[in-house]
């Protein structure tokens, strides 16, 4: 098994290269298709990776991936698995395309709203539209109703 490769993104300009040593596979019997061979073959992969110890984060991205990921850990392990294709290779490749997909949604930085306040020629145009519908409405009047 090789080094899974992150691609670069915000919150990891150079990318996340997670070490083969660190990622955990297991593997199972598959609940879904496969004929014959669906109930001797062992297709289901489970990766997994200790956030908590990994040396592919550095300590800002690893509190940052905890936080978001909180709900789909067991304590700091992330497990990933995939039982979708009928071949354990297929099966280990979408495994890992997930994982390195929710590494990096999890270490983008937060972007904090900065409030702006509107021009003078928006609020101009505002206004100018404003008028422009109580003429539209004033003209619908009956003429006798001033």
């Amino acid at each position: 098994m090789d080094d899974l490769h992150v691609p670069p993104g915000p919150g990891a300009p150079g990318g996340l290269t997670v070490p083969a040593g660190e990622l955990l596979e297991q593997f199972s019997r598959s609940s879904g298709p496969g004929g014959q061979g669906v109930n001797t073959t062992d297709s289901r992969v489970q990766l997994s990776l200790d956030l908590g110890t990994t040396t592919a984060l550095n300590e800002a991205q690893r509190e940052l991936a905890l936080a978001r990921l909180a709900e789909r850990l067991t304590g700091t392990v992330l497990t990933i698995s995939a039982s979708e294709h009928r071949s354990q290779r297929q099966n280990r490749t979408a495994a890992r395309q997930r994982l390195a997909g929710l590494l990096r949604d999890a270490v983008v930085p937060e972007i904090t709203r900065r409030p702006t306040r509107p021009t003078r020629g928006s609020k101009r145009r505002r206004l100018e539209g404003k008028r422009q519908r109580a003429e539209t409405k004033r003209n619908r009047r009956r003429p006798g109703a001033e």
